[in-house]
């Protein structure tokens, strides 16, 4: 059984992370929290032992994105004006509202790697393992999202 010491300090470690994920996820900063919550205690009541903060953080990170999977196959929650949708979480990424919502609009499986890469620093193999895919695969969605997002974001530049 985890000590009250030991999920405080993973809870305190991960959060940050945990949200974010599932932000790019749903969008929503009231789902995001369910979630959060969700993914906590599922860790706090987990029998499960790590062999490192690497296998947690993976754990976590696996556990969030099927929760949010999961979610979006239960929610009709998708079709709601921009303005709702990224309400006050967009408001804390400190200017960098037209990348967060270009990742966001991302379809799914480039959401999710350009995610783990570029947020959580993971690398394509390690994507690779966590999304169970091949590395190859990654490297292409990889690829993919990123024309996607210099075409929105160009695109969105020059509009102004």
């Amino acid at each position: 059984m985890k000590s009250e010491d030991e999920i405080r300090d993973t809870v305190e470690c991960y959060s940050d992370m945990v949200r974010r994920v599932c932000f790019v996820y749903l969008k929503n900063h009231e789902d995001c929290e369910d979630i959060f919550q969700d993914v906590f205690i599922k860790y706090a009541t987990s029998t499960k032992r790590f062999e490192d903060s690497g296998h947690l953080k993976a754990w976590i990170l696996r556990v969030s994105i099927n929760r949010c999977k999961d979610w979006l196959k239960r929610s009709a929650r998708r079709d709601r004006p921009l303005e709702e949708i990224y309400g006050l979480a967009l408001e804390e990424t400190d200017g960098r509202r037209e990348v967060l919502e270009a990742v966001t609009l991302l379809p799914e499986d480039y959401r999710t790697v350009v995610y783990l890469h570029y947020y959580e620093g993971y690398t394509a193999p390690e994507i690779g393992k966590l999304i169970r895919k091949n590395t190859n695969t990654v490297y292409t969605w990889l690829g993919r999202a990123r024309d996607m997002l210099k075409e929105r974001l160009e695109g969105e530049a020059y509009a102004r």
